[in-house]
């Protein structure tokens, strides 16, 4: 990279591939521009510099901290790797913490990796602050280093998971569960706070492999499918996934079905509310599923909709009165908690709730569609040349067509991309992604033959072929 303007912020932090344009010289140019924008509003506040499993991460992490620590800043930096979230919970609760940095590529593919800005409470930076670290960046990386602290984050995040759920009523279920952190950082942390509750568990992809075992770190199909499998041949009760960082949840019920982050975020609310005795607004992304409209009817609550990104939703947590904010991605979080993703903690509150319920995950889908009515999702990630990408951008703000797969067009919303609104709450999004070189292809509807018509309709549109 030979200028501060190619190093861009997306939709949550600075990722690229490592060696490549994630360097040592380009992250502490962007450490040190962090740095002065931490120092500029908190003078001698602290900073919390955590990392995940990736390559390097540890040693990208500590040589962010010498540079962070230059500006007059107290650098703590984790003793391991750790979940996003549980960086996110230490920067909320130290009082002095002015933020955090965290080393993660969440989801991406093992070659990237990405540093992540977090504000004083935990929360992910907002566009002003993110733009104010690109416009402070310097041409060539500083030479100076300072000193920093090495301390152990883990252990008072896992307790206070531990302290946030009934552990009685997870015990007295007797789970026997799969836990699959496909060679991220939850890692142990996960299976060992369900092991204390007496929870059975079969941990898979759980050792240090930075290249993920060629998985792709993300808790979806078919990156869960070995773990699926294993639900259903030994016999499980479920299976929890979380992605690289921790920070996203999937599930798979005992016939290895997938039980996608719509409809946990669907049935996490509606534990909240009806088991907990929680109120306040729920929060989800655009691409996220007309169950969570249709639950917030049926429980008369609020439902707030914001472009894709969590830092969308972690304003409305800001402005407060939030009782949980979500998105399509499987990142989901609880601001009495912290304002943050925690894949951990929803594997944690699924378990709960299958204990204070006496059901498995999936008589809770069901229960949840004889309130809702059942709806299917799918998605596509279109790998394209960069002209055909180029051309389909070039040409979204007019996209228009008045049907779609036979489907009539109601109506176009722009705010994140292209969706198309259609009968009985079917829809199609059509955005880029802010942190790949790709088109994502989303669609819902009553039934998984419409909901394949409709990303053939999307591929078409996007490749206009």
């Amino acid at each position: 990279m030979g200028t501060s303007g190619d190093i861009r912020f997306g939709t949550d932090g600075w990722r690229a591939v490592i060696a490549e344009d994630f360097t040592y010289e380009n992250l502490r140019r962007v450490a040190d521009a962090a740095g002065r924008v931490f120092a500029a509003d908190a003078p001698g506040g602290v900073v919390i510099v955590g990392h995940d499993t990736r390559f390097e991460a540890a040693s990208f992490a500590r040589a962010a901290a010498e540079v962070i620590a230059t500006h007059g800043l107290r650098v703590k930096v984790t003793d391991r790797y750790l979940p996003t979230p549980a960086l996110c919970w230490s920067v909320a609760h130290d009082e002095d913490a002015v933020g955090g940095v965290m080393l993660t590529a969440s989801h991406n593919p093992a070659p990237y990796l990405g540093f992540k800005l977090r504000m004083s409470d935990g929360g992910a930076s907002p566009v002003s602050f993110t733009r104010r670290v690109e416009e402070a960046l310097l041409e060539v990386a500083p030479a100076e280093r300072g000193e920093y602290e090495v301390l152990d984050f883990v252990g008072p995040y896992l307790e206070a998971l531990r302290s946030f759920v009934d552990a009685e009523a997870i015990a007295k279920a007797g789970l026997r569960v799969a836990v699959d952190p496909l060679y991220g950082a939850g890692q142990t942390y996960l299976a060992e706070t369900l092991r204390s509750f007496g929870v059975e568990v079969t941990e898979v992809h759980s050792e240090l492999n930075p290249g993920f075992g060629g998985l792709h770190p993300e808790p979806i199909p078919p990156h869960i499918d070995e773990v699926r499998e294993l639900v259903k041949r030994e016999g499980l009760d479920a299976a929890f996934i979380t992605d690289g960082d921790a920070d996203r949840i999937g599930a798979a019920d005992r016939n290895g079905a997938f039980v996608n982050p719509h409809r946990i975020l669907a049935l996490v609310t509606r534990h909240l509310v009806e088991d907990r005795g929680m109120s306040g607004k729920v929060v989800k992304t655009l691409s996220t599923s007309v169950l969570v409209d249709r639950l917030g009817a049926a429980l008369g609550l609020e439902v707030v909709t914001t472009p894709v990104g969590f830092k969308w939703i972690y304003e409305q947590m800001v402005a407060g009165d939030v009782l949980v904010g979500g998105e399509e991605s499987g990142g989901i979080g609880i601001p009495t908690h912290v304002r943050e993703r925690d894949g951990l903690l929803m594997a944690l509150l699924l378990a709960e709730m299958m204990g204070q319920r006496g059901q498995g995950l999936a008589e809770l889908v069901e229960d949840l569609f004889a309130l809702t009515g059942p709806m299917e999702y799918s998605r596509v990630d279109l790998r394209l040349d960069p002209a055909v990408k180029d051309a389909f951008v070039a040409r979204m703000p007019d996209l228009a067509p008045a049907s779609i797969a036979g489907l009539d067009v109601h109506e176009i919303i722009r705010t994140d991309g292209v969706k198309f609104l259609l009968p009985d709450d079917a829809w199609l999004l059509l955005r880029t992604s802010g942190t790949e070189p790709l088109v994502r292809v989303y669609a819902e509807a009553s039934s998984a033959g419409v909901v394949d018509d409709l990303l053939d309709a999307g591929r078409a549109l996007v490749t206009g072929v």
